[in-house]
């Protein structure tokens, strides 16, 4: 929900019950964790397993009185994980180099000596946890599909909004999901239907399906959303994300570098065009 106090949707009440109760979640996952940890190293298990521990995104607890993971851009609450490695010989510290999610298969393939055949976009994390470098990657993308693009430097943030009409879009995937959403299971994902045509995933030779679809057609659920615009911030001296600069000197520096960056990763035609690129 975005603007739920203000509309009206909660309470600042209600507000104070959900930050409690994640709270209280927390507790229990750090409870049970350091169980997991101490029963590793009590059987003598602590001293060949690495433990890593991730997620795929943060949760909204009213900042900027946005609650939950509703469409909207990707503020820091969201987007900025926990990335926790405890493995053998590795001494207690802390690192702020950037890193993104896909870094975890590139630093399994480099521990296990395993390249992968097809194209992927992980930098091993490897040199951060031996401590023989400082940063492994000058910038990260992320999104959701048929939303915003967001390009994540060490210190700055840039969203990209669509230009315009929010198309063209395609999808490129070989398992259909049928995920539900709870408050409306009859709501699907759309099947592919006669414009779908067997592509490659862009950057590789792996093929899949492609489906087209135009802003017209009924879009996959995760595609609705309101856009605001595109956004810069620089998150050293505003990690509120409070002050949009992105027509300033900064926002058009990140808009050429994340142009660079899509190009870079073989991103498709049709999201440049969808980004006005």
């Amino acid at each position: 929900m975005v603007g739920a106090v203000e509309k009206g949707v909660i309470s600042e009440r209600d507000g104070r019950q959900i930050r409690a109760q994640y709270g209280g979640k927390l507790t229990m996952i750090d409870a049970w964790f350091g169980t997991l940890l101490d029963t590793l190293d009590r059987t003598g298990r602590g001293d060949d397993t690495a433990v890593i521990v991730c997620t795929d995104h943060g949760h909204y607890l009213g900042e900027k009185d946005i609650w939950g993971k509703p469409g909207c851009p990707i503020y820091e609450p969201l987007g900025h994980t926990p990335l926790f490695v405890r493995a053998p010989g590795l001494d207690p510290g802390a690192c702020d180099a950037l890193t993104t999610n896909v870094d975890i298969h590139a630093t399994l393939g480099d521990i296990f000596g395993v390249a992968p055949t097809h194209r992927t976009h992980g930098r091993s994390l490897v040199p951060l946890l031996a401590g023989t470098q400082t940063s492994v990657r000058e910038w990260a993308l992320s999104g959701i599909w048929g939303r915003e693009v967001h390009l994540i430097t060490d210190r700055a943030k840039y969203v990209r909004a669509p230009d315009g009409d929010n198309e063209p879009l395609s999808m490129w995937s070989n398992r259909w999901s049928t995920m539900p959403i709870h408050r409306h299971p009859d709501l699907r994902l759309p099947l592919p239907d006669d414009r779908a045509v067997l592509d490659r995933m862009p950057g590789s030779t792996v093929p899949v399906i492609r489906q087209p679809f135009l802003a017209s057609d009924f879009l996959p659920f995760w595609a609705y959303t309101e856009f605001v615009g595109s956004l810069a911030y620089d998150l050293a001296v505003d990690p509120a994300e409070d002050e949009n600069r992105a027509g300033e000197a900064l926002g058009r520096r990140l808009e050429g570098l994340l142009h660079d960056a899509l190009l870079e990763v073989d991103a498709p035609d049709d999201q440049l065009v969808r980004l006005g690129y």
